[in-house]
């Protein structure tokens, strides 16, 4: 299925270089243009806009009155709800929550001996809204996603948290969804999707309040969307299909090792999982195991096409230059299946989570382990960070003067504000310590 390569070969290094720089690709033209046409009548019309792409593309009979959740239906979703779901939800949430709080910031000052104060104060956004794929009945829901960007939220302390998800043909939201949005507080939902749904959010459309931050994962015309919005709105980040590679060496398991890659193969065609041995005899297990255990997979069409485009096997000639590339390559997700994880930890730069060892997959930090899974992709781990508190968070800086202070720092002020051309600058100072 996938021909192992040499690392230390003309084969081998195109690919580390394809690989270092898969963050170039540039957005489809014709999914740029569409998804700006869209915000743009979004902008103009409003709810109108919205109501009429979310008939045209998932309920023909949507309106004004249906296109918010209503009591009843999380009554209902309450209802149908099975009780190991139930049971499987709050244990994640709870998880999530309890390593969440740890990331919480706190405000601080700094006084000097002169009478000045300064410091920093820590204030939440007022909204932020919730983009969550796979509301629509027959798809799937993703109720990892509401947890992972809604409890970070709530942490921060958001006064006013919003869900946007697609419904089904019907109207209908997935029960799951509703569910795991019940769980951790969030009562505000509204039944659109794709670019229209992040141009509400941005814009406000209606009913559809407009909102400080914007997070959740979606198609290319949602990432599209989210990067025409940026700055007016924060945020998570840019992301691409989502990415695994496994370090491993004569220790690591292949059954584990194909396990993990076909984990990610099965999210998306353009899905990456990528694999860096020093092992000949793994590499050539792996391969037998990815063909036992692919025809076994209820996508195993999808995985079967990622595999068959972006999987990878390469093998090192040390551990040292697996580390190395996976340094360089800065992935989403970078497992180490390896006799000694712990020892091989300080050398990692850029991996937007780690995985230790043989008994960690990928799998657990998606749901229960704690930490985000949102997570930076395409090489943008190098300069950017998980899903956190601080993403719903914002900083003020504090700057409280004596007289006493403003004689100590004034001279200075206004020799750097005349090095600049700004006079008015150093005559308020001059102004205070001359006239108070």
């Amino acid at each position: 299925m996938i021909t192992p390569v040499q690392l230390d070969s003309d084969q081998g290094r195109k690919i580390a270089a394809a690989i270092r720089n898969r963050f170039a690709d540039a957005t489809d033209v014709a999914c740029r243009e569409a998804v700006a046409a869209i915000l743009d009548r979004v902008r103009r019309e409003g709810e109108a806009a919205v109501l009429d792409y979310c008939r045209q593309f998932d309920c023909p009979v949507m309106t004004q009155a249906t296109l918010k959740v209503t009591p009843e239906e999380f009554a209902q979703a309450e209802q149908e709800a099975e009780a190991d779901l139930r049971a499987s939800i709050r244990f994640a949430a709870d998880r999530i929550r309890r390593f969440h709080e740890r990331e919480m910031e706190d405000s601080w000052i700094l006084t000097r001996d002169d009478g000045v104060v300064t410091g920093r104060l820590v204030r939440p956004v007022d909204s932020a809204g919730l983009y969550v794929p796979g509301g629509k009945e027959g798809s799937t829901p993703l109720v990892s996603s509401v947890l992972m960007n809604g409890i970070p939220a709530r942490i921060a302390g958001v006064g006013r948290l919003v869900m946007a998800t697609p419904p089904g043909r019907d109207g209908r939201v997935s029960p799951a969804l509703l569910l795991a949005a019940r769980e951790i507080g969030i009562d505000e939902i509204y039944k659109v999707g794709s670019a229209w749904a992040i141009g509400a959010l941005a814009y406000g459309a209606g009913v559809i309040p407009r909102v400080d931050v914007v997070v959740g994962p979606g198609n290319q015309y949602v990432a599209e969307a989210k990067r025409q919005v940026m700055g007016r709105v924060r945020i998570d980040m840019l992301a691409g299909p989502s990415e695994v590679l496994i370090v491993a060496d004569d220790s690591a398991n292949a059954a584990f090792v194909a396990a993990d890659m076909l984990a990610q193969a099965e999210h998306d065609p353009q899905a990456l999982a990528m694999v860096i041995t020093t092992s000949g005899r793994l590499a050539a297990s792996i391969g037998a195991e990815l063909e036992r255990q692919l025809p076994l997979l209820s996508r195993a069409d999808t995985a079967r096409i990622a595999l068959a485009e972006r999987g990878l096997i390469l093998v090192a000639d040390s551990l040292e230059a697996a580390i190395d590339l996976a340094n360089e390559v800065a992935i989403e997700h970078l497992e180490l299946q390896v006799a000694e994880p712990w020892q091989w930890l300080p050398k990692i730069r850029h991996a937007g989570a780690i995985f230790l060892g043989n008994w960690t997959p990928e799998a657990a930090g998606d749901y229960v382990a704690g930490p985000n899974h949102v997570l930076p992709t395409m090489g943008t781990a190098r300069i950017a960070s998980a899903l956190g508190v601080e993403t719903f968070l914002k900083k003020s800086s504090i700057i409280g003067y004596s007289r006493q202070g403003l004689e100590a720092d004034g001279a200075h002020i206004r020799r750097l504000a005349e090095v600049e051309g700004l006079t008015a600058h150093g005559n308020s100072v001059a102004v205070r310590l001359e006239r108070g």
